[in-house]
């Protein structure tokens, strides 16, 4: 079993910048290859946002938040990072991570093995 711990979200204004953290915990938590970054806004679906491998050099990003949006891995601390700057109120959502244990196509949520549990950002104009 892994364990996904997100932290860092909260209630910020337009234009602001965010840090969001997710660690990997549990021991198993070796056999994770990729860790990837969605949201959920209220009435709406889960959006991939990005994702980074473990050891590799390979990110993904949505192109709504390419550019905006900045994904980082620090291994030896089996922690994703995901760097928000310029936010808006329509990033308003819950933001979860999750660990897919093989390549794949990281934009798929069903790729993913395990979740945390979220955390919310809220934007207020």
């Amino acid at each position: 079993q892994v364990q996904l711990a997100e932290s860092g979200g909260g209630l910020v204004q337009t234009g602001s910048s965010l840090r969001l953290s997710c660690a990997a915990e549990g021991r198993t938590r070796f056999s994770v290859f990729a860790l990837g970054w969605f949201r959920q806004a209220p009435g709406k679906e889960r959006e991939f946002l990005a994702a980074i491998e473990r050891f590799g050099s390979r990110a993904d990003y949505s192109d709504s938040v390419k550019g905006r949006f900045s994904i980082s891995i620090n291994s030896a601390k089996d922690t994703v990072y995901l760097q928000m700057n310029n936010l808006t109120p329509e990033d308003t959502a819950i933001y979860s991570c999750g660990a897919a244990l093989r390549p794949s196509d990281y934009f798929k949520a069903e790729e993913y093995a395990y979740w945390g549990q979220g955390t919310q950002v809220t934007v207020s104009s």
